[in-house]
């Protein structure tokens, strides 16, 4: 019964000492982590300004659509004139 507390003893010891992790370990991965974050912070920003130059796009794409509207519009209004004045002048 002593020996095997002894024994339970040391390997309890061992595993302490070699299944512990180090200052240097825990520090290293501390600033893994910190420069994960940095990281993952600098891609929100880029996924933010991503998003605002898409919104921006997509506005403008708007504004240009209306454009092309108002002027297919404007000729045809035009070209119904015209074939009205055409019409007009051959009735004479």
């Amino acid at each position: 019964m002593k020996k095997v507390i002894k024994l339970s003893i040391i390997a309890m010891a061992a595993t302490l000492a070699v299944g512990c992790a180090s200052t240097s370990d825990i520090d290293n991965l501390q600033s893994q982590i910190d420069g994960l974050n940095s990281k993952v912070s600098q891609a929100s920003s880029d996924a933010a300004s991503a998003q605002r130059a898409a919104a921006d796009a997509a506005a403008k794409a708007a504004d240009a659509e209306a454009a092309a509207n108002r002027a297919a519009q404007y000729a045809q209004d035009t070209n119904s004139k015209l074939d009205r004045m055409f019409k007009k002048s051959m009735m004479k």
